[in-house]
């Protein structure tokens, strides 16, 4: 078992079987990758619920909620921002975006001046009111789920996220050096 991540992970280690399965307690705490895990399970947990209900009762796609919900955070961008800080790949979003222009939910793409590929986005007044009228469950389940935490802890929390988001563009979209050998062990 891997040592602690942090003084109050001795605790969490040692909960009864009734507390927590086998598998999630061996994922907490014997887990060689213990801070991805932890992002995963959280966010499915978030994401789930969320983008099914924004499906059954919006018609919406996750892709095509991200698209909207970043034009509403950055009040507009490019398909490359979204691309960007979602992770989505451009043509699902390229799909997305024609999907919430023909549904009224985003303005007509307006050429950049010098007619560049770089188009703005924005959102109509359609999708700011469904922006605005489904962000307050965006918000309740995000709080539901740091209930646990005291706001130092939160803002601790938040602050040691965004520095490894931050840093994500060092190493985003490639594999480290032990994943480029083959079955045999030779370096490909």
């Amino acid at each position: 078992m891997l040592a602690p991540q942090t003084a109050r992970d001795d605790e969490h280690g040692n909960q009864d079987q009734e507390e927590a399965p086998d598998m999630l307690k061996a994922k907490l705490w014997a887990n060689p990758c213990p801070f991805t895990f932890r992002i995963n399970y959280l966010a499915l947990l978030y994401n789930t619920p969320l983008y099914s209900w924004i499906s059954d009762q919006y018609g919406l796609k996750r892709p095509e909620y991200v698209v909207l919900y970043s034009l509403a955070l950055a009040n507009g961008g490019s398909a490359r921002d979204v691309s960007r800080t979602s992770g989505f790949p451009k043509n699902t979003l390229s799909r997305a975006i024609n999907q919430l222009e023909g549904m009224g939910l985003i303005k007509a793409r307006d050429k950049p001046p010098g007619g560049g590929r770089r188009q703005a986005l924005h959102l109509s007044d359609k999708g700011w009111a469904l922006f605005n009228e489904t962000r307050p469950a965006f918000e309740a389940q995000e709080k539901r789920m740091l209930k646990a935490l005291s706001e130092g802890e939160r803002q601790m929390l938040f602050e040691l996220l965004s520095k490894v988001v931050m840093d994500a563009q060092e190493w985003e979209g490639s594999l480290p050096l032990e994943a480029e050998t083959n079955k045999e062990g030779t370096k490909i």
